[in-house]
């Protein structure tokens, strides 16, 4: 369990959690002195409200915290962990209006993430007591699955590029018994990866598919995939600068996969997973591929090339065919793949596709229920003729601009073919302002849900 939960502390400092209509009963049973320094202070259980409210030897006697009141649709189930930075050292029981005592303690951990690599931040230091009934060694699994998701996206791609990816992967094998192997460098044609080949040549850093595999192979077979673009340039159809500043998240899908794959496999989930990941940086050079080439595929489809700034999905279809070649019963795959999902939903909604209606509804449930929040998106068919080449099988990107998130999954369907299950996730990996439990900066999207999914479908004994 995290240091930053404890099981009990008979010193623990009560957080009382009201809203509007809960303060004027909280406010009658708080002490004398307690409810008049509230008043004085002019606390109202307005929703991010918080006071810390004295005792009589000058220490704090308890904590107010403001949060929209029940039913409201803005209510955020997270919003007790917002007080993990805000709070001194001390420990601290959460009490009241909590929605969901294990998202709050989950969202406690979530919020004191800190990414120190290159400066030391203010540590947290403010400890929960572990609500009753919630499972603190699962809540720290969690928590420090996403912290790895966030610290790979944060880091710049100086220090992160397709070997450094690989060393992640690596590392986690390391951590749970995993195997992995990879594919590097020109190794990648002949064992039938020529997109990802072609789209990671022009860099001086090798491209690779890192393949890693857990469990007992007689299980059933969960493939989770995750785009690895460790900095898009934009390739020949450059980037302006603004649009290049955030390049350095364009492995948060590879980030997301490789936290959903840690959940699984340190819960021992009863799956035989596996985990693919092709790593690239979209570079630009005398070799680069270009608009209007043609490229091989894994699965034997001719790609013509409309903009070499649409790359993820190149990258993925490969990876998509080798894993739908063992027909996996369930097939994942993550990717900040294309701008038109932000302006359809914004940062914090990522868009999903898929054509099973039953796992459709287990996602949309699932997201909800962990606050890890995603929406259906169509897989329309009539839009696959947007995809129309006039020399090749399949354009990788759609003509007019339009639907741009929907036709890119239609791209990446035409990969799936033997897979029971498929989903694709077109997340964007990046918190643009703090909120309760999600701090500033990279974020990991769709694994939290992705891990309940999972553990549903598959649960131990």
């Amino acid at each position: 369990m995290h240091s930053l939960l404890v099981a009990s502390s008979p010193a623990a400092v009560p957080v009382h959690v009201v809203s509007k209509p809960g303060w004027p009963a909280l406010l009658e049973s708080l002490q004398e002195l307690g409810g008049k320094f509230a008043q004085a202070q002019g606390f109202a259980a307005r929703p991010g409200q918080f006071l810390l409210l004295p005792d009589m030897q000058g220490g704090i006697a308890s904590v107010l915290l403001g949060v929209e009141q029940p039913g409201a649709r803005r209510r955020d189930p997270f919003a007790p962990g917002r007080l993990a930075a805000l709070l001194p050292a001390g420990d601290y029981a959460l009490c009241g209006e909590i929605d969901d005592l294990e998202l709050a303690a989950l969202a406690w951990l979530l919020q004191a993430y800190r990414f120190d690599r290159y400066r030391k931040p203010a540590p947290v230091s403010a400890r929960l007591v572990l609500p009753d009934g919630v499972d603190g060694d699962e809540v720290s699994l969690i928590a420090e699955s996403v912290w790895l998701a966030r610290d790979l996206v944060n880091t710049p791609a100086n220090d992160l590029g397709p070997a450094e990816i690989e060393a992640a992967i690596r590392a986690l094998a390391r951590e749970t018994g995993a195997n992995v192997s990879s594919i590097v460098g020109d190794d990648l044609l002949p064992a039938n990866f020529p997109m990802v080949h072609a789209v990671g040549r022009a860099s001086p850093r090798s491209p690779r598919l890192v393949d890693l595999t857990w469990g007992d192979p007689s299980h059933p077979k969960v493939t989770l995939v995750g785009k690895g673009v460790a900095f898009d340039t934009g390739g020949l159809n450059l980037k302006p600068d603004a649009s290049m500043l955030l390049m350095k998240k364009d492995m948060g899908g590879a980030a997301a996969a490789i936290a959903a794959a840690r959940m699984i496999m340190l819960a021992d989930l009863p799956v035989r997973l596996r985990l693919l990941v092709p790593a690239v940086e979209n570079a630009v050079s005398g070799n680069a591929f270009r608009p209007g080439d043609v490229l091989a595929s894994r699965r034997g489809l001719s790609v013509e090339i409309g903009n070499t700034d649409a790359e993820g999905r190149l990258i993925l279809a490969d990876a998509l065919a080798l894993a739908d070649e063992e027909a996996p019963e369930l097939m994942l795959d993550y990717a900040t793949l294309t701008g038109a999902a932000r302006t359809a939903l914004g940062p914090e909604l990522p868009p999903f596709y898929t054509h099973d209606e039953g796992l459709a509804a287990e996602i949309s449930r699932l997201s909800m229920a962990v606050n890890d929040p995603v929406w259906r998106m169509p897989l329309w068919p009539a839009y696959d003729s947007m995809l129309d080449s006039r020399i090749a099988d399949v354009n990788h990107v759609s003509t007019g601009g339009m639907a741009g998130s929907i036709t890119a999954a239609l791209f990446l369907n035409r990969f799936v073919e033997k897979t029971a299950s498929y989903a694709h996730f077109d997340i964007y990996a990046w918190t643009p302002s703090a909120k309760p439990g999600r701090t500033e900066g990279g974020e990991c999207q769709a694994a939290r849900l992705s891990y309940a999914l999972v553990k549903q479908l598959y649960p131990r004994g």
